[in-house]
Formats: C-alpha cells, structure tokens, sequence
C-alpha cells in the first residue's frame, strides 16, 4: 500500500495535502477507484447526507454522529 494521496488534478487538494506525499493522477488511472466506492456507499447508506431526504439533519453534530456510526459499522463488518 502506498502512503501517498492520489488525487484529481484539482487546484484545492495541492493546499490541503503534503506535497511530498500529494500524487496528482488522471481518472484512467485507476488509483481512485477504491475511494469512489467508499464515497458512494457512504452517500447510499447514511441519507442523511443527501439533502431532499426526510432524515436530512440541520445539526452538524448528527451529521458526525451518523457518519462515525458507518465508518465503524462498515470497518467492522470488513473485518469478519
């Protein structure tokens, strides 16, 4: 496994990320495949993060908390 952030050539993640470990890559690739997926489970799985739902949440706080509760639900899960 790499340590580096493969990235979109998108101008915002060149300030967010180190440099020495920022690899910028085009779509082809196939390096970003793996969190793709991930995101778009996330947005499948916690409604809340889709703003025309019924569970849409105003409080950022919920927003975190069902967040948390995927990522170690979804971690668990991997793990058996």
């Amino acid at each position: 496994m790499s340590n580096g952030f493969y990235t979109a050539f998108w101008a915002a993640h060149a300030c967010i990320f180190p440099s020495l470990r920022h690899q910028p890559v085009a779509k082809d690739s196939e390096k970003t495949n793996h969190i793709e997926r991930f995101n778009n489970t996330l947005r499948q799985r916690v409604s809340r993060l889709a703003r025309k739902t019924l569970l849409f949440s105003k409080k950022l706080e919920n927003h975190i908390g069902a967040i948390w509760y995927f990522i170690h639900h979804y971690n668990y899960v991997l793990s058996q």
